[in-house]
């Protein structure tokens, strides 16, 4: 024998990375609120139980999607796609309103954000559309695969837009850019795409199709003190909360700027502040770096996975929590405007910790059937013994 089997096992890079990441959220949701008698009513535990009670959901959902036989993900995949256009269509029927966008369905006391589960299942939908047109044949993706997966994507984009949640809508058009180019998609439709994306954009700015707190989100961008009281509140404070925490920090709990509620929508959009302000850069860097590792775990994943379908979702995932993580950190440094997104794994929320909680548990089980079936790789041949000596 030339080699063995690999042991099939979890990522534990890839779990304790995850691990990290919802320990800190927690901690930084709790210093985030327990101040904040106008969310909390008094209890300063509020937010922290709840936000537990959403790990534990999401581990459970995890666990779920990583012990189902890789054949029946393939299976559900369509009914995932088809449940989160049921729920963007529910959304846009009677959903509730926050912030300037329709985005929310409050269900039993809980408020579920459909986007947040319609990046995922578009990145299943777009991974199964070419899998099975091109899975097991020597063809490139060609302009049909292409147009199926633009479809795919469009229908999703378009009731996210109707919403309207253009920072949504930004992550999934960088992850269905990025989906296209791991599937092969030639070149020149990349060009297309990435021309007729900025064009799209002049002709909204231009066209006056964005809404008036969204044209004041992007002009505050390119100059915070040009409405610093207004549209450029939001930014202005997150860069001097994130300015204040130094190298180490002013201490968990401690955040000057945090105590104080400065910054809105701090336990949610703005949770790197928190970070920033009271574990300084060496925490923030240790945040960012355990984000680093999900998303090289992911490409890892992609790169071993024995089919076309787990090449394509792996790096589909590594893309949307990518570009997601950077628009929510750049925008709290401001190097990109302000957009409703939040930080994966790290801030409050039942929908972004759900989805992605469901992502990682669909890498472990694209991990578990790659490890299951690739040779090891410096396995050394086995040597014939003799009980006799010769």
């Amino acid at each position: 024998m030339n080699g063995r089997l690999r042991h099939p096992g979890i990522d534990r890079i890839l779990m304790l990375a995850v691990l990290g990441l919802l320990v800190l959220g927690t901690l930084l949701v709790w210093s985030a609120t327990s101040h904040r008698d106008d969310l909390t009513g008094g209890d300063p535990t509020a937010y922290l139980r709840k936000q537990l009670v959403n790990v534990c959901i999401g581990l459970v959902l995890m666990v779920v999607v990583m012990a189902t036989d890789h054949r029946w993900v393939r299976i559900v995949a369509p009914l995932v796609y088809v449940a989160a256009l049921g729920g963007l269509v529910l959304v846009l029927t009677m959903g509730t309103t926050v912030n300037g966008s329709r985005s929310w369905i409050d269900l039993a006391g809980m408020s579920i954000q459909p986007s947040e589960l319609a990046k995922l299942a578009v990145v299943i939908g777009m991974a199964l559309l070419v899998a099975e047109r091109n899975e097991g044949r020597r063809t490139r993706v060609g302009a049909v695969e292409v147009v199926g997966m633009l479809l795919v994507a469009g229908v999703p984009a378009s009731l996210i837009m109707l919403q309207p949640d253009l920072g949504t809508l930004l992550v999934l058009s960088a992850t269905v850019f990025g989906v296209l180019a791991v599937a092969g998609a030639p070149r020149r439709w990349l060009a297309l795409l990435a021309l007729g994306g900025g064009a799209a954009a002049v002709t909204a700015f231009a066209g006056h199709l964005l809404k008036p707190y969204q044209v004041d989100r992007f002009l505050a961008f390119t100059n915070p003190d040009l409405d610093p009281r207004g549209a450029g509140y939001n930014t202005e404070q997150a860069r001097i909360a994130v300015g204040n925490g130094g190298w180490f920090g002013q201490g968990l709990f401690h955040g000057s700027q945090t105590r104080s509620g400065f910054v809105p929508e701090q336990h949610t959009d703005f949770i790197f502040t928190v970070a920033g302000e009271e574990l300084g850069l060496v925490g923030a860097g240790i945040l960012i770096a355990l984000l680093g590792v999900v998303i090289w775990r992911a490409l890892a994943i992609s790169a071993m996975s024995t089919d076309l379908f787990g090449r394509v979702a792996a790096a589909g995932i590594a893309c949307w929590l990518g570009f997601q993580a950077f628009q929510n950190i750049g925008m709290c440094l401001g190097i990109m405007p302000v957009t409703g997104v939040p930080l994966p794994f790290v801030s409050y929320g039942g929908s972004s910790m759900f989805a992605g909680m469901l992502a990682v548990g669909l890498l472990q089980n694209l991990h578990l059937r790659a490890t299951a079936s690739l040779p090891t790789r410096y396995a050394r041949p086995v040597r014939e013994t003799h009980l006799i000596p010769r």
